[in-house]
């Protein structure tokens, strides 16, 4: 390896599935091994992400990454990468090495990468060379909007336009919501007498997965494990024999939106007014490249809270409104994140984990862990558990979490020391799935507790649990959320209202009776066993009724003030839309907020009555298919299959009801891990191992993946193939 004078004899070997296990003599030739396979298999993947993390996707794919290109400078993503970088450096310079030594890798097999991938030529890129940071920016890059921090863009434009009272309507609690499932069973409640540690993220499903299967073997440790591409180790998910471990995300909030005044000076240069007035922001600009157009400049402010995300080309504006003898003043919103303001990332977390022998290691190991905030479920061989959450959380004033906050009120500033991280005994079996419940001191939005309780109730109806009968957990399409939705079905036949206290008129438009086929689908609802399987023609037809719902609520008068666009950049619109917000919060708008209960039982009437006189709806699969993020567009988008599920099932498969049912976000990989005996532990993603089209490996799990079953982990060096070259 050039740099670090470490020569090279690694093995690679190949599971069934591809999935490469590697031995090497030191962990910082195994680094250099997980970078060289990691390219070899998924140079196109790496490259789009180191791209992104530069801010320089345009230069190859075109305008329409502007939007992405310019948060990614303005937010500062690679510069706060190669800070954290320096620091690391300093403070734990044998890490800093390894995160070389797997660069180094990934620089050695990019070009070999390259020339298996297709998408190269089609849109001719060339590899570039990745630096001694870059996997820190590739981090920071997938998790940047992970905490949610847009959602206080729409908090503030639901205040402004709808009110204050309604600020916190559209909260998660009351919605589904993307996150994870995890789960561990104590020994005392499995056959083998010793603890399982199962679940899958749920994340947007791209093409290739983003995660991937590996296993990492020197003297010092051998782990199987899940990884994330351009990252060294294995962070999230791991198996290392004596102690396993696995997180979800633990919806805290971590990062905050202030509102800065700015001003331009006589020289070009920009103030911004903080709590102690006027004070210099620093500023430059960079170009952006665009394939099929113009170069674009864009102007990168930072203040003392953070980097000028949105209104920096909001100055002219003010100069139009100042008089000629005053300099004009305007506002934009700037960010503040940990990893910005500290300078560190975590990365020291990464071998440490690889070396745990105990849930003690993992839990000491996590002491230093900072972004994303995660609650991390562990167990060890000799019955340890831990259940905690880790990463790191600034303590500030509670409305920071809420809405943006003014930059020049002092109220507004984080303390020094970090909020403390809870932690909590696991009795039989512990359950993370990003409710309200250990993290809540954290945060503000959870997801609401249909798949926590769900997998709580199934977990505590055995004590004989083994990793085969596990997996059917994973499995479970039990659609709890869809309760309040059918309960209003249910009042149509009885006349009733179901919101106390709304003040709605009892001669309204709910008295209109229901026709004979929009009462045959109610009493088709009220009868669905509200399982949310793929053949499942009842399961498609409550999910048709749900859309219809979903549009009426949207198009009430009472939404008409947000069904404006938020005055915000492009890449926040995901989290501004009207509609999917509806459709996210339909359980708490079915029962609260500004449309009145009246007017609610009609819409539900009324899309009975659509559904009723359409076409009868297909079983769900066939519309509820796969729609994964791939960074060329799909030429055979028709291919992908339809899947069970829903956005609140432990069979996670979100999609946006009243728009569509396609499902972009689901599990990106399912996990047992077994510490009686390694061997038997499952893991799956969407796809394959290889991110290479026409590889053997490149989409062979699919169909395990579609029937929630798990490919085996195989940790025999005698049953794996050796790759030669």
């Amino acid at each position: 390896m050039d740099g670090i004078g470490v020569s090279v004899s690694i093995e690679v070997y190949r599971d069934a599935w591809g999935v490469p296990h590697l031995r090497a003599a030191d962990q910082d030739e195994l680094a250099f091994a997980q970078g060289r396979v990691t390219a070899r298999d998924r140079a196109w993947q790496l490259e789009v992400e180191r791209h992104r993390a530069q801010g320089t996707t345009a230069a190859f794919l075109g305008a329409a990454e502007l939007g992405w290109d310019t948060f990614a400078r303005r937010s500062r993503l690679a510069d706060t990468a190669r800070r954290c970088f320096e620091r690391l450096e300093r403070e734990d310079p044998a890490t800093a090495a390894w995160v070389r030594a797997y660069v180094d890798g990934v620089n050695d097999g990019l070009a070999e990468g390259a020339a298996r991938a297709p998408e190269f030529a089609e849109t001719g890129l060339a590899p570039g060379r990745w630096e001694p940071w870059t996997p820190l920016a590739v981090w920071l890059t997938t998790h940047i909007l992970f905490a949610g921090f847009p959602t206080k863009l729409w908090r503030e434009e639901v205040a402004r336009r709808l009110g204050e009272e309604w600020t916190e309507l559209f909260a998660t609690d009351g919605p589904g919501t993307s996150g994870s499932n995890g789960w561990l069973v104590a020994g005392g409640r499995t056959a083998s007498g010793a603890a399982l540690v199962a679940g899958d993220p749920h994340r947007f499903i791209e093409a290739p997965g983003v995660y991937q299967q590996i296993r990492l073997a020197c003297p010092a440790y051998d782990v199987v494990g899940i990884a994330v591409p351009g990252i060294p180790g294995l962070a999230h998910f791991g198996h290392t024999g004596p102690a396993a471990w696995a997180i979800t995300n633990a919806m805290s909030d971590y990062q905050d939106l202030y509102r800065e005044r700015l001003r331009r000076l006589p020289d070009g240069g920009v103030e911004a007014y903080g709590p102690e007035g006027w004070r210099p922001a620093a500023t430059h600009t960079e170009t952006i490249e665009v394939a099929g157009g113009e170069p674009v400049e864009v102007e990168v402010v930072e203040t003392d809270r953070g980097p000028v995300i949105i209104g920096v080309d909001d100055e002219q504006d003010s100069r139009e409104q100042a008089s000629q003898d005053q300099a004009p003043v305007w506002e934009a919103v700037a960010l503040r994140y940990p990893p910005r303001v500290t300078g560190r990332l975590g990365f020291e977390v990464l071998p440490a984990l690889l070396r745990a022998r105990t849930v003690a290691d993992v839990d000491t190991a996590l002491d230093g862990w900072v972004e994303p905030v995660n609650v991390v479920l562990a167990a060890d061989t000799g019955g340890g558990l831990l259940h905690r959450v880790a990463g790191l959380v600034p303590v500030r004033h509670r409305t920071n979490s809420l809405r943006i906050v003014p930059a020049w009120d002092p109220a507004h500033a984080w303390e020094d020391a970090p909020a403390p991280l809870p932690r909590a005994e696991v009795d039989g079996h512990a359950v993370m799935a990003n409710a309200r419940g250990l993290a809540a001191p954290l945060g503000i939005e959870f997801a609401p507790p249909h798949r926590a309780d769900r997998i709580d109730a199934l977990l505590g109806a055995s004590a004989d649990w083994t990793p085969e009968s596990i997996t059917a957990v994973h499995r479970d399409t039990d659609n709890r959320s869809a309760a309040r939705l059918l309960a209003a079905v249910a009042r149509l036949g009885d006349g009733g209202s179901g919101r106390a206290g709304s003040g709605s008129s009892p001669a309204g438009p709910r008295a209109g009776a229901l026709s004979p086929a929009a009462s045959a689908v109610r009493d088709r609802l009220l009868a669905w066993d509200r399982r949310m399987d793929a053949e499942s023609a009842d399961a498609g037809l409550y999910a048709a009724v749900r859309g219809a719902v979903v549009r009426r609520l949207a198009a009430h008068e009472a939404f008409a003030a947000l069904r404006e666009p938020a005055p915000y950049p492009e890449v926040f619109r995901p989290w501004l839309a009207l509609g999917p917000r509806v459709a996210y919060a339909l359980e708490t708008l079915l029962v609260a907020g500004p449309v009145p209960a009246a007017d609610v039982d009609r819409i539900v009437r009324e899309a009975l009555d659509e559904v009723a006189a359409g076409e009868p709806p297909a079983a769900w699969g066939v519309t509820h298919r796969l729609a994964p993020w791939q960074a060329l567009p799909d030429p055979d988008d028709a291919r992908w299959p339809g899947l069970g599920g829903d956005h609140d099932c432990v069979l996670s498969t979100s999609s946006v009801p009243g728009w569509t049912d396609r499902s972009a976000r689901a599990s990106a990989a399912r996990y047992v891990w077994d510490l009686a005996d390694r061997e038997r532990s499952g893991w799956i993603v969407p796809f394959g191992a290889s991110g290479v089209p026409g590889d053997p490996h490149h989409r062979d799990q699919l169909p395990l993946w579609l029937r929630g079953e798990l490919a085996p982990v195989t940790t025999d060096w005698q049953n794996l193939t050796k790759e030669q070259g």
